[in-house]
């Protein structure tokens, strides 16, 4: 009769353990956030995240930089003749000068901080895309964790019932004892199990709770669902083009190689050197003696200046090598980050076809055919027709594979995180 219950309950086990792989558990006194409300918060929050926004200030202030005109320059001078016993004579002059860009400079110099504006936008959107791949796996790795103990409690409850079952049959003398210690190690087994497993939730947890920059006393719980994967359609080299389309990092190199082409035609306006253009009010008062009468007379010049270098020796060859040698660089680094697209790409769509593979063996083959395996084997334990280390044996293959499909679960969703993160694209609808 308890072999009964015994095997009544461990069949009742069964669907439970397939449930546990399409939910977690949540506790009714804490936050629930879903995946896309996690990924927001952290954009939102990282701390990585929000010092590099506040460096679009420095940019700001290169494009204001870039744009001011040089400023006038204020002349004054005043001479006497009191040292060289000429009292009378002296001299004043005052004088403004401005220099003017020539050759488009400001023009040029604003063309290079628009670009580096646009460098810097790609960059942060690029950060965004890093840290949305991080932030997804470090959810189903909680995701992962969760489902996990959920198996080991269940794990646990059935060894508790296992232990149960033993200690009446022992007491009717129907079994040996070594039965009944068989199932203590086997508790203790699933108890060792969800410690391990919990110390894993609460160290994914951690970094879940440090990609959002989220204070630690903060209690919160994840939703989710390992088993909502998208029915992916699109081809390789759709992805390959989406992905040269959408991938920020691909973008700001490009803008980078814009802004190797704005430094070139900079540098060689800097060859062009710059008029300066002055204009000044000289005051000279002189005296002379004739007849021993002095005669004093005051002067007033106005005087315009022009001044330019004359660019003999240095015509800026240095700069425009410079400009030329980080436009090159810019080339290089663009096209071979283009071929590492691609390579990313490929090796994560393999990766996702690889993971999708494995579990449609999982659902069409070992799943149903490992439940089978404990209902029969339990069955026989009731009737008494194999032992409990034969029921042991069963329960313990059930529960390293339905691990072993968590998973599975689990590197399909990182695959498809991969592929998402690959072409700058939510799968799902919608660019990063």
């Amino acid at each position: 009769m308890a072999t009964t219950a015994f095997a009544r309950g461990a069949l009742l086990l069964v669907p439970g353990i397939v449930c546990i792989l399409t939910s977690a558990p949540v506790r009714a006194e804490e936050q629930t956030l879903p995946l896309p409300q996690v990924i927001e918060y952290s954009l939102q929050n990282n701390g990585d995240l929000k010092a590099f926004r506040d460096e679009k200030g420095i940019r700001d202030a290169g494009k204001v930089r870039a744009g001011l005109l040089p400023n006038p320059t204020l002349d004054f001078e005043a001479a006497t003749g009191a040292l060289t016993g000429s009292s009378s004579e002296s001299a004043l002059s005052l004088g403004i000068s401005q220099e003017f860009l020539l050759a488009g400079k400001r023009d040029k110099r604003l063309a290079i901080a628009e670009r580096e504006l646009e460098i810097y936008r790609w960059q942060l959107a690029d950060r965004e895309r890093v840290i949305r791949e991080e932030v997804k796996s470090a959810f189903y790795d909680v995701l992962l964790a969760e489902q996990r103990i959920a198996l080991t409690d269940r794990s646990i409850a059935l060894s508790r019932q296992l232990l149960d079952i033993t200690r009446e049959r022992l007491a009717a003398g129907d079994i040996p004892e070594l039965e009944m210690n068989l199932a203590k190690v086997e508790l203790a087994r699933s108890e060792g199990a969800r410690i391990e497993n919990a110390k894993a939730l609460n160290q994914n947890q951690s970094k879940l709770l440090n990609l959002m920059s989220l204070p630690t006393e903060k209690q919160f719980a994840i939703s989710g669902n390992l088993d909502s994967a998208t029915n992916l359609t699109k081809t390789l080299a759709d992805l390959k083009q989406l992905a040269h389309g959408e991938r920020p990092d691909v973008k700001a190199l490009e803008a980078e190689k814009r802004r190797g082409e704005a430094d070139s035609i900079l540098a060689e306006a800097e060859g062009v050197p710059n008029l300066t253009a002055g204009l000044a009010v000289n005051r000279e008062a002189t005296s002379i003696e004739v007849g021993g009468i002095e005669a004093k007379d005051k002067d007033y010049i106005i005087g315009l200046r022009l001044s330019m270098p004359i660019p003999v020796f240095d015509r800026n060859q240095a700069g425009v090598q410079e400009a030329r040698a980080k436009r090159s660089s810019a080339e290089s680094r663009l096209l071979a980050t283009r071929r590492n697209v691609n390579r990313e790409v490929e090796t994560a769509y393999a990766s996702y076809l690889n993971s999708e593979k494995i579990l449609s063996m999982y659902k069409a083959d070992i799943i149903p055919q490992l439940e089978e395996n404990l209902k029969l084997t339990q069955d026989a334990y009731s009737l008494g027709e194999v032992g409990i280390l034969a029921v042991i044996q069963e329960q313990k293959k059930f529960f390293e594979v339905s691990d072993g499909y968590l998973t599975a679960l689990h590197a399909r969703q990182l695959a498809l995180v991969k592929l998402e993160s690959a072409v700058a694209t939510e799968l799902t609808g919608g660019a990063q």
